[in-house]
């Protein structure tokens, strides 16, 4: 008896020492807290993706990747065969600024036409975040949804997002239908916690995500042709002729347009720029040449200005020239609902890389790291060690019934209502123990 309750003390002990000793995990979002990538990435689109650094397979005749490249991530992948040509920490999880709204449009898009007409009302722009870029949406002034489209994609107006969120629902229910979309697209590594991609804590994506939003998207019509628009007119404010004033928007994405001392990149046809002071620069493109659209995608390079711009034109010259001789890496998994099954997996998202299954060093193993399903290994551990100890908790209970308390009939009878005379029956008779 005494031995037991020494073991069930020793450990309970030990349950609470490993559930306070589980590490707190960094905001994944925050790309200032670890300058380095994550050791273990999700493996959606193939083994390769998951690992850090540099992923390529060159054959004869394929050119070098671009020197000094500073993104810490970057994805160039093939439109149509979703093959992913080349890529450099695609999984690691960054905070994504305004190329989210790549997710926004291909949540919201479907659901309203384009000629719908909404008053706006004050309510609705007061979620607004001071600092957001604006195209200049106004209170009591009536737009179609086809003007706040154009808002959207070409001065990134967090305004207009938040007026096609209220037309939606709400900005709860609009994120919790991005991240659905999310979860339809496959993109996994992604967090929603703003409908337009204004830093918020454990806000991310991946340079895999949003490519894999930028080629659903690019799929819609409407999609394609407000990402493409270089320049609309935009509604102002009533005159007091009674005649609605408009005035010109232009899209911000540089390589569209060819502004700030950047010439228009060939053959672009979209799709969205984003900046924030937390996230930088994130950018994705896609561009047509020979028949062949090419998707790239840039995350957070070393500095601002045109750096995000130019080190995307040069991977799009090189996916050009690179042509049929590259080795894909990976795939761009298309959504769940259509996926077709297959023997072989696609690399869920829980899914590790090969190499890291058998061999992994220790210091991999004790990092504290999220694994690909958003789990610490180290809690991983932690919990089955909780399981084995407390397996063997009830295992001694039901082996050794502790006389006076537990026993055969007792505890049930006591349940079933035979009252104070039914308890004082069973402690006063001396329960059976079974023979050994």
């Amino acid at each position: 008896m005494r031995t037991f309750r020494h073991v069930t003390s020793a450990a309970l002990t030990a349950l609470v020492l490993f559930a306070s000793a589980a590490p707190a995990t960094a905001d994944p979002s925050d790309a200032t807290a670890d300058p380095a990538p994550p050791s273990r990435m999700s493996a959606v689109g193939g083994p390769l993706l998951g690992k850090p650094g540099t992923q390529v397979r060159p054959a004869t005749g394929t050119p070098a990747l671009p020197a000094k490249l500073t993104a810490r991530s970057w994805i160039v992948a093939d439109a149509d065969s979703g093959e992913v040509l080349a890529a450099h920490n695609a999984h690691w999880r960054l905070a994504p600024a305004s190329t989210l709204k790549m997710l926004f449009a291909d949540t919201l898009l479907p659901r309203f036409d384009k000629g719908t007409k909404h008053r706006v009302s004050l309510a609705e722009l007061s979620g607004v975040q001071p600092g957001s870029s604006l195209v200049g949406v106004k209170e009591n002034q009536t737009y179609t949804v086809h003007d706040l489209w154009l808002g959207v994609f070409l001065r990134s107006g967090n305004d207009a997002v938040h007026v096609l969120c209220a037309m939606n629902g709400g900005v709860d229910t609009t994120v919790r239908q991005m991240q659905e979309q999310a979860e339809e697209l496959q993109a996994n590594d992604t967090r929603v916690v703003t409908p337009d991609g204004f830093d918020a804590p454990g806000q991310v994506s991946s340079a895999y995500d949003l490519t894999l939003f930028a080629r659903h998207g690019l799929r819609n019509p409407d999609f394609r042709g407000y990402s493409s628009t270089q320049r609309a007119r935009f509604p102002g404010l009533t005159g007091k002729n009674g005649r609605r004033e408009t005035f010109e928007i232009q899209n911000t994405n540089r390589l569209l347009t060819g502004t700030y001392g950047l010439t228009r990149y060939p053959g672009l046809t979209g799709v969205k720029n984003g900046y924030t002071s937390h996230a930088g620069n994130t950018l994705t493109v896609a561009a047509e040449r020979n028949g062949r659209t090419l998707l790239v995608t840039l995350m957070h390079p070393d500095s601002g200005g045109n750096t995000v711009y130019e080190e995307s034109a040069k991977l799009l010259d090189w996916g050009f020239a690179a042509g049929d001789t590259v080795q894909p890496v990976g795939t761009l998994v298309p959504p769940k609902s259509e996926a077709v099954a297959s023997a072989e997996p696609t690399g869920p998202d829980d899914q590790e890389p090969p190499g890291n299954r058998a061999g992994g060093s220790q210091s991999d193993l004790a990092s504290g790291d999220d694994d690909p399903a958003g789990v610490p290994t180290t809690g991983l551990v932690l919990a089955a060690v909780a399981a084995v100890l407390l397996g063997g908790v009830v295992f001694l209970i039901r082996r050794r019934p502790l006389p006076g308390v537990l026993g055969p009939g007792g505890w049930a009878r006591h349940q079933s209502g035979a009252g104070s005379a039914g308890r004082r029956q069973w402690f006063r008779r001396k329960p059976r123990l079974p023979r050994r």
